[in-house]
Formats: C-alpha cells, structure tokens, sequence
C-alpha cells in the first residue's frame, strides 16, 4: 500500500468535509488539489500509529456532560422543571433577538444589525484512519483548515446573518431555510439536561446540553434547534470526483454525529435579556467505505468543534467584517 497515496486518502477527506461546511462546495477541487500537492511535499516515511495515537471511534451513547437540575429559585425566577429552564431560555433568546444596534461598516455607512454579535472559531480534531491517527496528517490538517475558516459575526445561533431584516436570516443563498431564526424554536424534548446559576448580580446562567442528534439541519431537530450545524456534508462528499464507496452512496456511509455540545446564556432577570453566551457544537464525521485510487474500503473519522462567542468584541468586529459599534 503507497504510504503517499494512505495520507492523501486522510487528507482529501478532511478538506473536502471541511470545505462543505465553512467555505462551500465552490471550493472543494481547489482544496482537494491543495491536499494532494501537500501529499507530495511530506518527508516523513512513517504511518504506523503510537499507542497514544491508536484510538477508536467515540461511543454512540448520549451521556450527560453538565451538572444535573436541581429545582429552586435563582435570581428571583422560580423553575420547578428542566422544561421551565428551557422555556426561560426560549423566551431569552427571543427578547434579545428582537434587540437592534447600529453600527458603521468600512465604507462609513450605518447599518442597523442584532444588538448581539458573536465571533466564531473552528478546531478540528485529529483525523483517524480505520481507527488510526498519524502525526504527519495531523500535523497538516491545521494548515488545511487555515485556509478555508474565514471568521465572520452573526446573531444568536443557528443564525447565517447580521441583519434581521434579510428573509430567512441568511446572507448566503445556500444557507436560507424555512425557518425564522429570529425566533426560538427549541423545546424540552430536544434538552437532555439543563441547570441554572444565581450569579448573586441580578443575572442568571442557564447551561444547556441538547440531545444528540445525527445528520443535523438547522432548526429540525435537537441540535439545529440550538447549534449552526454543519448541513448535507454528505452532498459535498460525493461531489468529491476521486473518492467512491465500495457500499452504497455517499448518503448511506458520510454520518455526522453530533452530541455532548453545550449552550451557556448568562441573562439579566430585569430584562430577559442575554448579555453574554458560548455555544459549543461538537460533532463526529465518520466517512465509511471510502475509496481512493487504490485505497478500498477504508474509514475515516475527525472531530470538528465550532464555538461562538457573544458579545464579539470591538476588535474582533472591526478586523474581521470591518465594523465599528455606535455608542447608544
């Protein structure tokens, strides 16, 4: 087995898996090529994984990651049930989206956009082969990612846009929905454990873990209710030209597993308002009976953790999208 020909197999998979979700289809060749021209620039002989490198894939059970509920009232707000956290959260989420600012963009216009901007940021993680991860192909997936990631600002996830105006809360065409994600649509069936803190300042945070979910899409089901998940992965997949499955299509063997994410929202009791929020996504992508070239029926495997941030701060807002927050 062409050792060169093993780490591209790794190596066009994760760009292309990359590419599908934070760049777009446009440019899965561009990167494909880029990986392969990577291929042939790797010195290193080694393949064999260490023991410390030879892992399997995670478990499929939905296991609670958070401290469990526990009835009570804090910050003057009572919740007797885990359903009334969510419906807190529900109605938080809500108020704050309604909430506008404005702001002056690079060329000196003002805009009006959400109140609450986030940033983001994208960790992937090693990238196993049959169970396998190799230094080398792990050592290259960060430069990969680094040119594809380019971070922006939205709203309040799942949320592709700034402006509330815009129909379907996107900006990209590719990302509209039938969804209004200016609104809220998470209930208590898709929440597997939730809890609330006194912050003793007149604000509480609520920390919730969603249920898993495979395949997720934005606001169908317990992870798109909360999280701006990654969307038909397996589409790009099989858009791939190289790669093809000794086993059915691509959308019966490129599975993204999504479970063990967390939503924390810190709110002004006064108000419903939130002032501040993490949303971390986590997910598996398991791509089974892959070939390429003379690799056959072969699986590979990469964690991806995307987190968003609110408020974003001055600095992030104005390097990244150029924009300038307007003093109330």
């Amino acid at each position: 087995m062409n050792k060169y020909v093993k780490r591209g197999f790794c190596l066009i998979l994760a760009a292309g898996l990359i590419a599908s979700t934070f760049a777009g289809c446009k440019k899965v060749n561009y990167v494909t090529e880029g990986a392969i021209q990577a291929i042939h620039e790797i010195k290193d002989d080694s393949w064999t994984a260490t023991d410390d490198e030879a892992e399997s894939s995670s478990s499929s059970t939905d296991e609670i990651l958070i401290d469990e509920f526990v009835a009570g009232t804090y910050g003057g707000v009572e919740f007797a049930t885990k359903e009334d956290v969510v419906n807190y959260y529900v109605e938080a989420y809500n108020y704050t989206k309604s909430l506008t600012a404005e702001y002056i963009d690079e060329d000196g216009n003002t805009q009006t956009f959400y109140k609450l901007l986030g940033d983001e940021d994208l960790d992937v993680g090693d990238v196993y082969i049959d169970g396998s991860s190799n230094s080398v192909i792990n050592g290259l997936v960060p430069g990969i990612v680094d040119t594809m990631f380019s971070a922006n600002t939205y709203g309040l996830v799942p949320c592709y846009n700034r402006n509330p105006e815009l129909d379907n809360n996107s900006e990209d065409a590719a990302k509209v929905a039938d969804h209004d994600f200016q609104t809220s649509m998470a209930t208590a069936d898709d929440v597997l454990e939730a809890n609330v803190t006194d912050n003793g300042d007149g604000t509480i945070t609520l920390v919730i873990q969603p249920k898993a979910a495979q395949n997720s899409t934005r606001g169908d089901d317990s992870q798109g209710r909360f999280f701006e998940v990654l969307g038909d992965i397996a589409g790009t997949v099989a858009s791939i030209s190289i790669i093809s499955f000794e086993e059915g299509t691509a959308e019966d063997n490129v599975i993204v597993d999504y479970k063990g994410g967390t939503v924390t929202v810190k709110i002004d009791t006064a108000t419903k308002e939130i002032t501040e929020a993490d949303y971390n996504m986590v997910c598996e992508v398991l791509v089974t009976h892959a070939t390429v070239t003379v690799i056959k029926d072969k699986s590979a495997s990469l964690t991806i953790t995307y987190n968003n941030h609110y408020p974003a701060s001055d600095e992030y807002l104005l390097e990244t999208k150029g924009l300038t927050r307007v003093a109330s």
